[in-house]
């Protein structure tokens, strides 16, 4: 996917309707003795990411006493989080009564192929019912029944409609919602701004290091209480459903380096129907074409006009695991009966076109936009990267991660979904977890975390990061760091994509060193408020995590989930393992651990065998 300058992305809220409360909390303005100047910010806990995850702590923590301050690196209110577009699940029972929570915890583990933690699955479905009326009651405009219910529909591997949404805006509408409330309660927030590392020594961390996008100024951020909420790492493929800008590895790169734990770290999501075909423009090509379009009955047709996922899943049809579609689709353009773009259609226009129109606006807008009437005409499709199961080791009661006073929370971590992602989880973890997490950290704030004084070692380990970022914004090499990240995108496409083998992941990690060797002499195109600036940053978390990737791909030796070895197909018993990944002597280390196992109400609801029928649909 081509990057795009600043300020060229897709917003879908505008920043100023959301608003917040904005203020200056610069302690004071130093200047280092080399001379470079930086701000020193305090604040008692420190979110960093402003999507869902990071809005429901900071909600959290300001309902409980305490006043954090969030930071993002776009404009407050556009995260990722607008991007989730078909809905979120809780069980509700609105259509079907048999659905309950313990239903969903159970699709959640089998799609999940057991290596979710059973504890945070728990957390999750137990307590999105609640969530979801929460979040009613702060004016999230959820769709309704004929009788005045919540709406739900069918979301795919979920044995019940459970899935709650607001048309195919439900992320857009749940950000609004949170934003609102945070206003409510007058939350700081500081936007544009970008972390380069956090203040650690391995132990504990107390703050965090970046610097304003906007005008290039070092910042020094001192908290005892740091929650890293800054999403996952699927746009480091070539092909993704992300912005250029975010889903690159910060969250799992910075935390790893200040001394956690990386769980899982080869389960990349590949979501079946991204944008895909010359019609559509480089600008659009992976975008996402939400999963409520096969929600609502669309249908997968190849291009000999085949519905082809009768072959593959003759029950559940397309409405399968993400991962079964995706490789479907994958396995349908390989052998060649894809179209010219390596794709296959999505056709809904069997539906009413009033239906359509209520129930997916924003695709039928979108496409419109480009010249295609979805309700008349099919969409080409192909699969695109879309999520990172894998992440931040963390305990789910606490957010812990093992490095004192630092937490982690949402697409961040590793341990609600497991190998694979039920449709509808990502914008409930975030709101669950997110709660549970911030009133946590509420609880674990002392009287002297409200006003924390900086260290002169504290002081000096910043002043050391920023004449490094002042080195870095002068390089004048022969490699340019955007080049260098889109031949990252590629490799990793090519070699961790969709089917992965020892040979490709081996060669993968050897084109990774070659990648790793050119930044020696990069150039920088501009100043620390440049594009290129900023994709010099990405560039090396983005490195980091990308090893993590290929070497747990590589260490996995069975087929499990979004993992597919085509040299080793089968699931393994005995690889019902998590890897745990951190930094040893320098160097990245793995080591398994054993999965935990549901509770007994959990346990009669996986042996019940509840599973989805595709046919109400018909």
């Amino acid at each position: 996917m081509a990057r795009t300058p600043r300020g060229e992305g897709d917003s879908s809220v505008p920043a100023a309707e959301l608003g917040g409360v904005e203020r200056r909390l610069e302690d004071a303005d130093e200047t280092a003795a080399d001379g470079i100047e930086y701000d020193i910010v305090t604040t008692p806990v420190l979110v960093i990411g402003a999507g869902a995850a990071g809005a429901r702590v900071a909600i959290a923590l300001a309902e409980a006493g305490v006043e954090p301050l969030v930071i993002g690196k776009r404009d407050h209110g556009d995260a990722h989080t607008t991007w989730a577009a078909g809905g979120v699940n809780a069980a509700l029972g609105s259509l079907d009564s048999e659905d309950d929570w313990t239903v969903h915890a159970a699709d959640t583990l089998n799609e999940g192929h057991h290596l979710n933690d059973p504890e945070a699955v728990e957390l999750t479905a137990r307590h999105m019912p609640d969530r979801i009326r929460e979040l009613e009651e702060w004016g999230m405009p959820l769709d309704r029944t004929d009788d005045g219910e919540i709406n739900q529909r069918y979301f795919g591997a979920q044995s019940y409609r459970r899935t709650c949404f607001v048309g195919d805006r439900t992320g857009e509408a749940m950000l609004e919602t949170l934003i609102d409330r945070a206003r409510e309660l007058e939350i700081p927030y500081r936007e544009n701004v970008m972390i380069t590392r956090l203040l650690s020594d391995g132990q504990r961390v107390s703050g965090a290091i970046g610097f304003d996008m906007e005008t290039g100024r070092g910042l020094l951020f001192r908290s005892e209480h740091v929650v890293v909420a800054a999403g996952g790492f699927s746009a480091l493929y070539d092909r993704h459903s992300s912005r250029d800008d975010e889903n690159n590895g910060d969250a799992q790169a910075l935390a790893l380096e200040a001394g956690a734990r990386l769980l899982d770290a080869e389960f990349v999501q590949f979501h079946p129907t991204g944008m895909v075909g010359e019609r559509y423009g480089e600008e659009w090509d992976g975008r996402l074409v939400t999963e409520a379009v096969r929600g609502e009955g669309g249908r997968l047709y190849n291009a000999e006009g085949e519905r082809f996922m009768e072959r593959y899943s003759p029950d559940q049809m397309e409405l399968d695991a993400r991962d079964v579609v995706a490789r479907a689709i994958a396995r349908e353009v390989r052998e060649g009966r894809g179209t010219e773009n390596g794709g296959v259609f999505l056709d809904i226009s069997h539906r009413d076109d009033d239906y359509v129109r209520d129930r997916l606006p924003s695709m039928v807008e979108r496409f419109e936009s480009l010249g295609v009437d979805i309700t008349a005409e099919p969409m080409e499709v192909a699969p695109t990267a879309h999520y990172t199961m894998g992440g931040v080791d963390i305990d789910f009661r606490t957010g812990e991660t093992g490095v004192e006073g630092l937490y982690a929370v949402g697409e961040a971590v590793a341990g609600v979904h497991g190998a694979n992602r039920l449709g509808g989880n990502s914008l409930a973890e975030t709101v669950t977890i997110g709660k549970l997490i911030g009133e946590y950290v509420a609880s674990a704030v002392i009287p002297d975390d409200r006003e924390p004084t900086v260290e002169d070692g504290q002081r000096a380990f910043a002043e050391r990061e920023f004449r490094a970022l002042a080195g870095l914004s002068a390089a004048d090499g022969e490699h340019t760091p955007e080049a260098i990240l889109e031949e990252l995108g590629e490799l990793l496409w090519e070699h961790a994509g969709i089917l992965r083998d020892e040979a490709g992941l081996r060669e993968g990690l050897d084109r990774l060193d070659e990648l790793r060797a050119r930044t020696a002499e990069l150039r920088i195109d501009g100043d620390r408020t440049s594009r290129s600036f900023e994709y010099a940053v990405d560039l090396s978390v983005s490195l980091t995590v990308a090893e993590a990737l290929l070497r747990t791909a590589l260490e996995r030796t069975e087929s499990r989930g979004a993992h597919y070895r085509t040299d080793h197909p089968e699931t393994a018993t005995d690889w019902r393992v998590n890897l745990v990944l951190s930094v040893d002597d320098g160097d990245l280390s793995i080591r398994r651990r054993g999965v935990g196992e549901p509770s007994e109400p959990v346990r009669e609801a996986l042996e019940e065998g509840y599973e989805l029928d595709y046919h109400h649909l018909e």
